[in-house]
């Protein structure tokens, strides 16, 4: 089975088996004690949960993502939201918890509107909290909210650069348009594997794009190193589609590296959460010496000694490197591939 598929499809059981607790919770917490008052609940829980759940999983952020990714905010607001009304507005008209459970429905539908008044204004909201989730990144959204940087704090994290390589040949002959829709595009495919691999998008600079990992979670299975391969097996399979739009395929070429950052909210009008630290500079750096090794792609030791099991291919000690605000230069090592300078 496809990991990504597999993802999905455990999620998907996390989300029914928590609608069905909660539905039982919330009839419980309604006085509905009773076995037929709570099989309702669970009924209605099940029955608006999966479908929704499912079409979000399966089909918003499967077939339809790259198609919901062009619109804007607030056509991609209303069509989701159109969406889920369209499942939640017959379930409750036709009462069919109440069907499945065995128990008389109103036929007068008492408190219909109601619902559908109650049911409506919190699908809008919930995916109104999504796409402004999208917009900053859903781990800087919980991060926001949670406030857990309010107050600068130190943490080690792996960085990984990514950069478009020979982006500046593109975009003369791409023009300005152009390039923003390759970049658009590229950028994009490269996000299905940072989501894959558990990363977090912490900016897009120009023609390129920063990830990063906690410690405990980037050590896993060398996440970082496997997002990177997966990133370029994204533009692979992509290719045909790419060269057919606009007469090219985007190579990446990248750098990996690991230590503590201090990260903190900064800002008032447009607040963010920004990292800064000699992590940030050196992972910079390093990304800068990539485009001159085979492979378009260096890792520093520091970070290559953090995972917790050998890396998912071959790599090459490159040994001590000579670097920009390092006086005794950093061990790294790389893979092997194709030269992307």
């Amino acid at each position: 089975m496809d990991a990504r598929l597999e993802r999905r499809l455990q999620l998907f059981a996390i989300i029914v088996v928590a609608s069905v607790v909660a539905s039982v919770a919330f009839s419980l917490a309604r006085g509905f004690t009773s076995l037929a008052g709570i099989a309702v609940g669970v009924s209605y829980g099940v029955l608006l949960t999966v479908p929704i759940a499912g079409i979000a999983l399966f089909v918003l952020q499967g077939p339809m993502r790259p198609w919901l990714g062009g619109l804007s905010f607030t056509a991609g607001l209303l069509v989701r939201s159109a969406i889920f009304a369209a499942i939640i507005v017959p379930t409750l008209f036709f009462q069919l918890g109440s069907v499945i459970a065995g128990v008389p429905v109103d036929p007068a539908h008492k408190g219909f509107w109601i619902n559908i008044v109650f049911a409506v204004v919190f699908v809008i909201l919930a995916n109104l909290i999504v796409g402004i989730a999208n917009i900053i990144g859903p781990r800087a959204f919980l991060n926001f909210v949670t406030g857990r940087y309010h107050a600068p704090i130190e943490e080690n994290r792996f960085v990984l650069f990514v950069d478009i390589a020979g982006s500046t040949g593109l975009a003369e002959r791409l023009g300005g348009v152009g390039i923003h829709r390759l970049l658009d595009r590229t950028f994009r495919l490269l996000t299905l594997a940072v989501v894959d691999y558990r990363g977090e998008v912490l900016n897009y600079v120009g023609d390129e794009v920063i990830v990063t990992w906690r410690e405990g979670a980037g050590a896993i299975d060398c996440r970082p190193l496997r997002c990177f391969i997966a990133m370029r097996d994204e533009l692979a399979r992509a290719s045909g589609q790419l060269e057919r739009e606009f007469g090219a395929v985007p190579r990446i070429r990248g750098s990996l590296h690991y230590g503590p950052v201090i990260i903190g909210e900064i800002g008032d009008v447009k607040r963010a959460i920004v990292f800064n630290g000699d992590v940030m500079n050196t992972a910079a750096r390093l990304e800068e010496l990539s485009r001159n090794v085979d492979g378009g792609f260096l890792a520093s030791r520091a970070a290559m000694e953090r995972f917790d099991s050998p890396p998912p291919f071959a790599v090459r000690d490159l040994g001590r490197l000579p670097i920009r605000g390092r006086i005794d230069g950093i061990d790294v090592v790389g893979i092997g591939a194709p030269a992307l300078a």
